[in-house]
């Protein structure tokens, strides 16, 4: 948690010294409140007293009652402003610490559990400092500061505070023991049961078709029950904590008094001011032991909150202090343009030893069309996605216009890629912000998405909506179909007008006569741009300059169509089992 507050702002860390400052005044002004009190019971019972000195004592007192409530209004507002400061703070860097996450990095976290520490465990932490900084600052200075006041009234009722004030502190760490590693634990659920959730509701229409809803629900049931348990265990715990805070006080005030009331019977009865200066110093006494138990109190209700925004603080942190493996270069120029080069690259994930790629060699020149085909599993989008860098070869170079991509700042090598994923991703907007996603090489106007859809043949179905290319698009593109987001995500790309243009198996959602329609578009419209392509079906990248071939994370042929047909007995496999006869002899 302290390591936490290093990223508070200097504004926030002024106002927070401010709201110190000003907490200091309230406990100044609240500890002089039993002293006017003995002040008042003294001039009451003196026949002497005047009662102006009555009026002018109460004024004074009230005077400090209305000054704490100032300070305590100004400082409620302070605090609220550093809380909310400082989670808004965490949330920005979070969210631009994740966005610079690798593949590596997002496979160390799972996605609801990132979601989690941005929402959920931020919140947390910022119920602590709002809640906290107040009595955190005040409570423990308010029990020292009357503690020192009343000390040396009567030895005593000093030992007797000490020894509830003792009994206290042992019953509140026994409790945070049993409850620490359970909040732990609760962080851990609440993460699964958010995975639970996220994918149920992705796959809605999958559980409804197999039905299999009591299957989930028996899944989330157990896991929710889980939490439930562990929760409750907890606030069980806490359960004796405010009503032993409470018991402790009145039981305090209790002896207290009973011992104060024979302090006040040893005082000669004759000596009638004797008699008043104990009974007020008994009054005294009680209500600053009072205070130092109420004290102890408030730090119980922040206590009680510390252990979950501990935990929060701690999964906070591991997100900010996690090392990102991709570290940009200093390159933005190249010798070349529209060049891809593999010189005997190799690949593992970091999770495995075994390589998923083996001494991968081929060349990419400037206008050619590059095919990758083979089984599942492969490793042809692995390999299309050390090109994006998406991943670092562990052996080997990746070379991009003639420079190592791992020589590029992120910007200069992703102006020059425009990559289309597997899964075809849309964002909530329109079709308009979609197409011009990001920062594009290429226009920005209504004319350039047209032509970006026009080649990606998706002007087709857009056309046909009201809005046209302002037609809205729900998260996820969750209103569109399948083929129509794999357009649109090609569109995308094409928008950007890079140099060269990674296809990762984005034309299978794709018909036959839209898949032929967009690859003669590409051609025609595009020879300059340098296309990677990696597809399942042969028509797709029949007509390729070079296609290659995996098997096994090795290249098992590499050339033309027709060379591969003659040589490649993994790609006349592939083949046979996709074309026709009349196709296979053409």
């Amino acid at each position: 948690m302290l390591k936490l507050l290093r990223k508070m702002r200097r504004r926030e860390w002024g106002m927070a010294a401010v709201c110190t400052l000003l907490i200091l005044g309230q406990i100044y002004f609240d500890l002089a409140l039993p002293d006017y009190m003995s002040d008042l019971t003294v001039l009451i019972e003196s026949p002497e007293s005047a009662m102006s000195d009555i009026l002018r004592t109460g004024a004074e007192m009230l005077g400090c009652t209305l000054a704490s409530a100032v300070l305590c209004v100004v400082c409620g507002y302070l605090t609220a402003r550093v809380s909310a400061g400082f989670s808004y703070t965490l949330r920005q860097e979070i969210f631009y610490k994740i966005a610079d996450f690798g593949q590596q990095e997002m496979m160390a976290f799972s996605v609801p559990s990132l979601i989690t520490r941005t929402t959920n465990d931020i919140t947390q932490v910022q119920m602590l400092l709002s809640m906290g900084l107040q009595i955190l600052i005040k409570s423990p200075i308010m029990a020292m500061w009357a503690i020192i006041k009343i000390v040396h009234k009567s030895w005593t009722l000093s030992a007797i505070t000490a020894g509830f004030i003792l009994a206290l502190l042992v019953m509140m760490l026994v409790i945070l023991g049993m409850v620490l590693p359970r909040f732990r634990r609760v962080q851990k659920l609440v993460d699964h049961i958010n995975l639970l959730a996220r994918e149920n509701l992705t796959g809605i229409h999958v559980v409804h078709a197999y039905n299999a809803e009591d299957y989930q629900n028996a899944k989330f049931l157990k896991s929710n029950e889980e939490l439930m348990r562990t929760q409750l265990f907890n606030q069980r715990a806490f359960a004796f904590l405010l009503p032993g805070v409470t018991l402790a006080m009145n039981a305090l005030s209790l002896v207290i008094y009973w011992v104060g009331a024979a302090i006040v019977n040893d005082v000669p009865a004759a000596d009638t001011a004797a008699r008043l200066a104990a009974f007020g110093n008994i009054v005294v006494f009680g209500t600053y032991a009072t205070y130092v138990i109420m004290s102890i109190m408030m730090m119980v209700m922040i206590i009680m909150l510390m252990p979950a925004a501990q935990v929060s603080a701690q999964r906070i942190g591991e997100v900010l202090d996690t090392r990102v493996h991709l570290k940009q270069g200093d390159r933005s120029d190249a010798p070349e343009a529209g060049t891809v080069e593999f010189k005997d690259v190799s690949f593992h994930y970091p999770s495995s030893d075994k390589d998923v790629l083996e001494h991968i060699s081929f060349t990419a020149r400037k206008g050619e069309t590059v095919a990758f085909i083979g089984a599942t599993g492969s490793g042809k989008t692995t390999l299309v996605s050390l090109a994006a860098r998406f991943y670092d070869a562990t052996a080997g170079q990746v070379l991009v216009d003639g420079v190592d991509v791992k020589d590029y700042t992120f910007d200069a090598l992703y102006d020059r890629i425009g990559y289309v994923t597997q899964k075809a991703i849309l964002f909530s907007g329109d079709i308009r912000s979609n197409v011009l996603f990001g920062e594009s090489r290429g226009g920005s106007s209504d004319g350039d998405v047209r032509e970006a859809l026009d080649l990606a043949q998706a002007s087709e179905f857009v056309e046909k909506l009201p809005q046209g290319i302002r037609a809205p698009i729900a998260q996820g593109g969750s209103n569109v179909s399948g083929g129509q987001k794999q357009r649109l995500s090609i569109a995308r790309a094409l928008a950007r007008k890079p140099e060269i243009l990674v296809f990762d198996d984005s034309f299978s959602a794709l018909d036959y006569r839209t898949d032929a329609k967009l690859r003669t578009g590409l051609a025609r419209e595009l020879k300059d741009v340098t296309k990677l392509i990696v597809a399942q079906r042969i028509g797709t990248i029949r007509d390729a300059d070079k296609i290659i071939v995996l098997d096994e994370g090795k290249v098992a042929g590499m050339g033309t169509h027709e060379e591969l047909m003659q040589t490649c007995p993994v790609y006349q496999e592939i083949a046979r089992s996709q074309l026709s006869p009349d196709e296979l002899g053409a």
